[in-house]
């Protein structure tokens, strides 16, 4: 499973990119403006300067909703540098320019997924990554991991090759599930990435090898 981290933090990026397991990036509008990147001009100076960082797939989002504009939007996203995938969300004119995309050569992401029927259109469209937000499910009463599963047996079924991407992550034991669920990329805060370190053992472990090294 590849680990892409959830931010617009460059630092974070680093921090994550430094334990050489990141693998991509994903970011969205509220990311960026939590950064204060505002603007067509620097959010795209934005996004380069993420990909000069990361060797792997970053996701850039559509602002817009109507095909025509997903459309011209993507292609200026796709412009700022080859690792760019254009993130485009889940509804009828973001299906029909994700097969446009996926027919002019331009990979994509498509997000706010919340339903198998919904992953389903996305790979037969093209999508490179659909993008069940696995959080926000569990906050709607429902399981988010079990949308996952469900995913993976289709497309298994089916011979998809769109990657499942597990969004929406809140915590290490999610990035553990979507591993035993079959996500292809989980994409995640940095605390939930650095959770994985933690254990009591380990701590209390290493705590004794250092007291007896010290008698040594």
């Amino acid at each position: 499973m590849k680990f892409f981290i959830d931010t617009g933090n460059l630092a974070q990026i680093k921090e994550a990119n430094d334990l050489g397991i990141l693998d991509g990036v994903t970011t969205n509008p509220s990311l960026m403006a939590k950064e204060g990147i505002k603007g067509e001009e620097a959010i795209a100076k934005h996004y380069k300067t993420i990909c000069e960082m990361v060797d792997g797939d970053i996701s850039a989002e559509v602002l817009s909703t109507d095909f025509a504009t997903i459309v011209e939007e993507g292609k200026k996203l796709a412009a700022i540098h080859p690792n760019i995938v254009v993130k485009v969300p889940m509804i009828k004119d973001g299906v029909k320019a994700i097969k446009w995309f996926t027919d002019n050569g331009i990979r994509t992401n498509c997000t706010l997924v919340f339903s198998a029927g919904q992953a389903i259109l996305a790979a037969k469209a093209g999508a490179s990554y659909v993008s069940p937000f696995v959080g926000r499910i569990d906050d709607s009463g429902w399981d988010g991991m079990q949308l996952i599963g469900q995913i993976r047996q289709i497309y298994d079924i089916q011979g998809f090759k769109t990657e499942i991407l597990a969004a929406s992550i809140r915590s290490a034991l999610h990035i553990i599930q979507a591993a035993e669920m079959g996500a292809d990329v989980c994409t995640c805060p940095l605390d939930s990435i650095l959770g994985l370190l933690k254990h009591p053992l380990t701590d209390i472990g290493l705590a004794k090898f250092l007291e007896d090294a010290k008698k040594m």
